[in-house]
């Protein structure tokens, strides 16, 4: 193999090896930056899912107008819609409208609406499962990855 040959061999392999190591510590490095914590404790401007998952929503008036069935993710992981369960009567009769988060006001373990029953119920519906696509039907897998155990491989 010619010296020139040689050359190009390692150039070419440089050439190919440099943006997956780049790419790679691109993506180390935004992961590490998205995924910090601030602080070792939840603050009072913070809810958790679970204690919002199922709460009562109130109007402005102290009536009671639904209860948030659910918390819609986008994929970046940030809430793009908080379900409320509006008219619904032992499970039964009501409808789903999407809420979204800024607009719901959580004081003294309260969550609070600035609109009536009446205006929710003239909402669209919203449907948290679309048949076409399977969005809404099961858990998704993490980006590149799977659910349940690793298996070691």
């Amino acid at each position: 193999m010619s010296k020139i040959t040689m050359t190009a061999a390692v150039a070419l392999a440089l050439a190919t090896a440099t943006p997956v190591v780049y790419a790679q510590t691109s993506h180390e490095t935004r992961v590490v930056t998205t995924n910090t914590v601030t602080s070792p404790a939840i603050q009072p401007d913070e809810v958790r899912a679970s204690k919002m998952i199922g709460s009562t929503v109130y109007d402005v008036q102290n009536r009671n107008i639904g209860s948030v069935k659910d918390l819609v993710l986008n994929k970046n992981g940030k809430v793009d819609a908080v379900v409320v369960d509006v008219g619904s009567f032992l499970g039964m009769g009501g409808k789903y409208v999407a809420i979204p988060l800024s607009d719901i006001k959580s004081d003294n373990n309260r969550l609070t609406l600035d609109r009536s029953k009446e205006q929710l119920q003239q909402m669209a519906q919203y449907r948290l499962e679309e048949h076409n696509t399977g969005a809404g039907t099961s858990t998704s897998p993490p980006e590149g990855g799977r659910l349940g155990p690793s298996t070691g491989r």
